[in-house]
């Protein structure tokens, strides 16, 4: 019996992690004029080109129930062992959809075993934690291995992100609106992060320029006293910029450094332009 690994899409975990480590994903929706689709089928770089021009905000939803049975139960019907790593509870109703599905298929299935794990983050701090899930699980080991290796890359892990304006979390109301005020009104650039399970200021800039300089520098602090597991670069909607970035990274620690898009369903809370940087490191930083 093997452990199969399950994930949400605002993981934004590269294609070819996912097939190489075998990884399911239930997909997050984008809903728009009344209409649901879900994120994986959703063309990017249109739905960018499109959200940068108007005035009004999508929304975006959980996985369905449906989605999330069919995905857990083929797992279950092949014998295999669960344990699934979603978005932080505070960002989306995710983890509980997937609670409540895990108890109904128990009832059908009492001996399924299924771990699901509440991430307390989000975007390749999410990614990261399931490819360790996933490593433990190719390894095998079984569910509490594959948990404790979950819960050690979350102590050792951190993500840093320099949004174009605040606009978009403060509409979204994925930050406070008196930090977006004053972020707008001072024309100071924030660097956010992940606390708690929520979205909340790291560091402060007085340019963009500057707040990716720091954010860099925080990376480099970071693997200087702990060491570096893995880094990728994630943006929104603006490849040359982050490209330049991952470049300049990969040349200071001499490696390469990947690029993660954000998809339609973290980018509309946050907005194009938007630069991050996701890493963990060898010790826990926590």
């Amino acid at each position: 019996m093997t452990v199969k690994i399950v994930t949400d899409s605002t993981s934004y975990i590269p294609d070819f992690l996912l097939h190489q480590f075998e990884i399911s994903v239930v997909s997050q929706n984008v809903v728009d004029e009344g209409q649901c689709e879900r994120e994986l089928d959703i063309d990017e770089e249109k739905f960018y080109e499109k959200l940068a021009i108007r005035k009004d905000l999508p929304s975006s939803s959980q996985p369905s129930v449906d989605e999330f049975h069919e995905v857990f139960e083929n797992h279950i019907k092949n014998g295999d062992d669960i344990v699934g790593v979603f978005v932080s509870s505070e960002m989306s109703g995710t983890y509980e959809t997937a609670l409540m599905v895990k108890n109904i298929l128990l009832e059908k299935y009492p001996e399924a075993n299924i771990e699901l794990i509440d991430s307390r983050v989000n975007i390749m701090q999410l990614g990261f934690a399931t490819i360790a899930a996933a490593r433990a699980a190719k390894a095998g080991k079984d569910i509490p291995g594959v948990v404790d290796a979950i819960q050690k890359n979350l102590n050792r892990s951190r993500i840093l992100f320099v949004p174009e304006t605040l606009e978009y979390l403060k509409r979204g109301g994925r930050i406070g609106t008196a930090k977006a005020l004053i972020g707008s009104v001072l024309q100071i650039k924030p660097i956010l992060t992940v606390k708690d399970g929520k979205t909340g200021v790291f560091s402060n800039a007085r340019t963009k320029k500057r707040a990716l300089e720091k954010m860099m520098n925080e990376f480099y602090e970071n693997i200087k006293e702990h060491g570096l597991g893995d880094v990728i670069i994630h943006h929104i909607h603006c490849e040359k910029q982050a490209r330049s970035i991952a470049d300049k990274i990969g040349e200071k620690i001499d490696r390469a450094v990947g690029l993660a898009p954000i998809g339609p369903v973290a980018g509309l809370h946050v907005g194009p332009g938007t630069i991050g940087i996701a890493y963990y490191t060898k010790e826990e930083l926590k």
